[in-house]
């Protein structure tokens, strides 16, 4: 069975290949249609692109300065082990006919190495450090898919979406925080056609796996939970089954996955550091449905068995309150630097729970930074939210990046959102709600 991660099956020949998915790629873009041999994986891509209203002769924007990519490199955990990936994929950079990228989380390239000549040519679709490489600035290549599927993929000639890209091809794969499962980046080979190989797609599988054990060599990153790294902290943001980090753990290197009730548990008494009552906690975790206390009861007691003496009861609480990434954002917020919030901003707060209690938290959190984030109206600010997966869809949003930057991309997903929520409205103007029938 043909790898779907592949772009070729063995004995395919590359050129009739390129053609037919040439012809392929004009009946998308003329029609809407697609099928063989475009493969699933690329065809998705390809509807992701088209409903991100990105034109095809579209080409990657430069949006990181010098000064702000030398602090993003620095600071970057991906940074710690760019001499692996130098050391297993030097050799290819410097022969001539390839490059080795690295990118952030957000598609941001970081490091582009290889031959002066490659590297030039390279420059003419934008494929520089700074640069946006993610699908909704870049459309479908390989790092971008890569993030976007979160699984290592070939791109070839035309299965790229955009056409000033057609004539490479590209291996990557993801890099994941080997402690919170979280993909930090991406690491990826651009060249000609002969990287069609199953070769290219093993080789940055194998190099992304060894850095992501290097990683967990070199000890785990300081948490979003700061001012708490000796002590207790807790992981919330972005993710339904938090973290917690404690003495022992940062010790062994591996913090403790609590599953989704205990996750929502332990948030709530951290939220609450005098302690809360059953009766109260329940509510909070079960708002009106008919749950007995023995139930409620039977989860702290599952959770005693993990975290010890950590938790007392009458009334519940914790003998020493985790630092949270939650503080993080808010500390930052208090301070006035929106910068730093949206940083350690890592998502929704268990973005799968349903309790009351935890709802409420999250919705406070997510509109004090946005609140900040449409009071300063800083573009580059603004556009790091809506590139978000929680962001993507924020009309609120789009429309303060337009009227702090106008720019046709931007303008065209305002009426995207406006359409789909059914206003009204110029880009450059208020929406407004249709008229209703009175009838």
């Amino acid at each position: 069975m043909h790898n779907p991660w592949l772009s070729l099956e063995a004995g395919a020949d590359p050129a009739e290949r390129a053609g037919q998915l040439r012809r392929a790629h004009e009946r998308f873009l003329t029609g809407g249609t697609v099928g063989a041999p475009v493969r699933d994986v690329v065809a998705e891509s390809w509807r992701r692109c088209a409903g991100a209203r990105l034109g095809p002769e579209s080409m990657a924007r430069v949006d990181m300065d010098d000064a702000r990519l030398a602090e993003r490199r620095e600071t970057h955990p991906l940074a710690r082990v760019m001499p692996l990936f130098r050391e297993l994929l030097g050799t290819i950079a410097d022969d001539g006919a390839h490059l080795l990228s690295v990118c952030d989380e957000r598609g941001t390239m970081l490091w582009i190495e290889g031959h002066p000549q490659v590297l030039h040519r390279a420059e003419g679709m934008n494929f520089v450090p700074g640069a946006r490489w993610d699908e909704r600035a870049s459309g479908t290549n390989a790092p971008g898919t890569a993030l976007a599927v979160g699984h290592a993929v070939q791109i070839f000639a035309a299965e790229h979406y955009c056409l000033p890209v057609q004539s490479w091809t590209c291996a990557a794969a993801p890099v994941r925080d080997p402690h919170t499962g979280r993909v930090v980046g991406a690491v990826d080979i651009t060249g000609g056609d002969h990287l069609a190989s199953p070769h290219s797609l093993a080789l940055v599988q194998a190099t992304a796996r060894a850095a992501e054990a290097r990683l967990a060599e070199l000890g785990a990153q300081p948490t979003r939970s700061g001012p708490s790294r000796g002590g207790y902290a807790l992981d919330v943001l972005g993710r339904d089954e938090a973290l917690l980090h404690t003495p022992y753990t940062r010790a062994t290197g591996h913090p403790l996955r609590l599953g989704r009730r205990h996750s929502e548990i332990l948030l709530l008494l951290a939220a609450h550091p005098d302690g809360l009552t059953g009766e109260f906690l329940g509510r909070e975790l079960y708002g009106e449905r008919d749950v007995t206390p023995v139930t409620l009861r039977a989860e702290l007691s599952r959770l005693r068995h993990l975290l010890g003496p950590l938790l007392e009861s009458r009334p519940y609480r914790l003998r020493r309150r985790p630092h949270t990434d939650y503080d993080t954002v808010t500390d930052a917020l208090t301070a006035a630097d929106p910068d730093a919030a949206l940083t350690a901003y890592g998502g929704p707060l268990l973005p799968g729970s349903e309790a009351p209690g935890v709802v409420r938290l999250r919705r406070l959190l997510e509109n004090r930074l946005r609140s900040r984030l449409l009071s300063r109206a800083d573009p580059a600010l603004l556009e790091r939210w809506v590139c978000t997966a929680w962001g993507e869809d924020d009309l609120e949003m789009w429309e303060a990046l337009h009227g702090a930057r106008p720019d046709p991309a931007t303008a065209a997903r305002v009426r995207e959102l406006r359409a789909a929520y059914g206003l009204f409205g110029d880009p450059a103007g208020r929406a407004t709600y249709p008229q209703r029938s009175r009838h």
